[in-house]
């Protein structure tokens, strides 16, 4: 078993349904098959238990989960860190769709949503503090 979380790299980067489950573990740490396929289930994802139970073999043997097999139940937890695939995913995103332009994102993203006065607080102190790097 491994003892620390990777980088996702492109050979590795997650499907939706394989972010899915990276989600859940993510917030809720390691997690038997049955806690994740309930979990998936509430948030009206609507899963059998089978196929999140394939997935997550798979994403084991492709070295995004971990499993500990040393009870009855199997374990899994996240073998890949959630701040780098999601910082990975989305400069993907930013230069495909964006061609590499983060403002042109941002303007989009705060046009087209009604942004609440505590998320622009929020962003005027993240930006405040990159003035002063």
């Amino acid at each position: 078993m491994q003892d620390e979380p990777e980088q996702a790299d492109k050979k590795t980067e997650p499907t939706k349904a394989e972010l899915d489950i990276l989600q859940v573990l993510w917030e809720q740490g390691p997690c038997t098959v049955r806690a994740v396929n309930d979990i998936l289930n509430a948030q009206k994802k609507a899963v059998q238990y089978t196929s999140t139970l394939k997935q997550m073999q798979l994403m084991a043997e492709k070295g995004m989960l971990l499993r500990d097999e040393s009870s009855m139940k199997h374990v899994y937890r996240a073998a890949i860190e959630e701040q780098k695939t999601k910082g990975a995913l989305l400069d993907r995103f930013v230069d495909s769709l964006y061609k590499g332009s983060a403002s042109s994102m941002m303007l989009q993203l705060l046009g087209n949503k009604k942004t609440s006065k505590a998320e622009l607080d929020a962003i005027r102190k993240l930006l405040d503090q990159l003035d002063n790097e």
